[in-house]
């Protein structure tokens, strides 16, 4: 047991360290230069986000900007919502998506069309889902300024509404902090350690063009994460960035929501690798499904320290949740979440062995 728990001891440190190299937006940002920059949002089926969406919009203090809404074959409201909120306001251009070509993922090729409009210096892909505070834009050039990156990307701050949500969502962080050596992810070009969010990269425009764009990646299930190793491959810089105080997504409204997501992107997100994969559910099932059965052992037994291990997995779960701005009261559901994450993982590991397709917005995808 001393073993053990000196192993989640080990854990808590290391998560506290790589956290050092995380640079976060800077609470006032200096700019070097006034860019324009083109920020572009991909819509499907999004008319319960427009009208928030667009109010972060235009509430942004970035003077220099313009804002590209492409709708992307939406079969609900969102083209109505977009005009009813953009009005006249001249900084907004609704574009509107063509037939998705074969082999090319929805909104990969949403993102295609939408950077073959823009004219900026920089391009910022934003999610449907996002919100952000008036300064988020220019706090992130900023931070790409001062670093030399031609790649920001970030994962936000989480609304989590549905239950799955809770378990699922908030793990995004904690494997960034845990498996991810953030130095190596921000200060090499080492392909392997990299992160990236498609909710919310900004890009330096001419070194997005010289990587191909989304053409690059055109038929990628995670290809946020893909085109960020297409930006290190060709020698430029990105920065994973904790963007949390400045902006938030709620990604998913229910439970069914939250699984189709996950389940497209869980095993693609390992490289579909099985040796990974087992590996995965071998570690978490040691050290953060079995703790709490532990903790309980202890508790009736009177061997108490046997409560550790449990007591170690919370405090790691509590710092990822106090950094990243999310809900504290979650970390004490880290068994639960381990286990959603591990569920996931193995269903959608299975979908891939049977060849059956993956479900997203109306669209399949193998």
């Amino acid at each position: 047991m001393a073993i053990y728990i000196g192993i989640h001891l080990f854990f808590l440190a290391w998560i506290i360290i790589n956290r050092l190299f995380l640079p976060a937006l800077p609470k006032q940002p200096q700019l070097s230069a006034d860019p324009l920059v083109s920020v572009l949002v991909p819509m499907r089926n999004e008319e319960r986000n427009v009208e928030v969406l667009i109010k972060s919009l235009k509430n942004s203090t970035y003077g220099h900007a313009e804002f590209i809404i492409l709708n992307d074959q939406s079969t609900d409201g969102t083209q109505a919502e977009l005009e009813r909120a953009i009005a006249e306001d001249s900084r907004f251009t609704i574009l509107h998506g063509t037939q998705l070509p074969d082999g090319w993922v929805g909104k990969v090729h949403a993102c295609h069309q939408l950077q073959q409009a823009a004219s900026g210096d920089y391009l910022l892909f934003v999610d449907a889902d996002v919100r952000f505070r008036p300064k988020a834009i220019e706090q992130s050039l900023s931070l790409m300024q001062q670093k030399g990156a031609q790649l920001l990307t970030g994962f936000p701050a989480f609304d989590v509404a549905p239950f799955l949500s809770k378990l699922l969502v908030p793990m995004l962080h904690f494997v960034i902090l845990f498996h991810l050596p953030l130095a190596l992810a921000n200060y090499t070009k080492f392909k392997a350690a990299t992160a990236a969010n498609g909710m919310w990269m900004m890009f330096e425009s001419r070194s997005y063009q010289k990587i191909g764009g989304h053409t690059a990646v055109y038929d990628s299930l995670v290809e946020d994460v893909h085109i960020a190793r297409k930006v290190k491959k060709h020698g430029f810089k990105v920065v994973l960035a904790n963007i949390t105080m400045s902006v938030k997504c709620r990604m998913y409204t229910t439970n069914a929501e939250v699984w189709e997501g996950f389940l497209k992107n869980s095993y693609a997100g390992i490289g579909r690798s099985p040796v990974i994969a087992t590996a995965l559910i071998l570690f978490y099932s040691i050290f953060y499904i079995l703790p709490p059965f532990l903790a309980l052992y202890g508790l009736f037994s009177g061997f108490y320290w046997w409560i550790v291990p449990y007591l170690l997995t919370v405090a790691q779960r509590w710092y990822v949740d106090m950094v990243t701005n999310q809900r504290w009261y979650l970390s004490f559901l880290i068994p639960l979440q381990a286990a959603a994450m591990l569920a996931v993982l193995v269903e959608s590991m299975r979908k891939s062995f049977k060849k059956q397709p993956y479900s997203w917005k109306g669209r399949h995808y193998s």
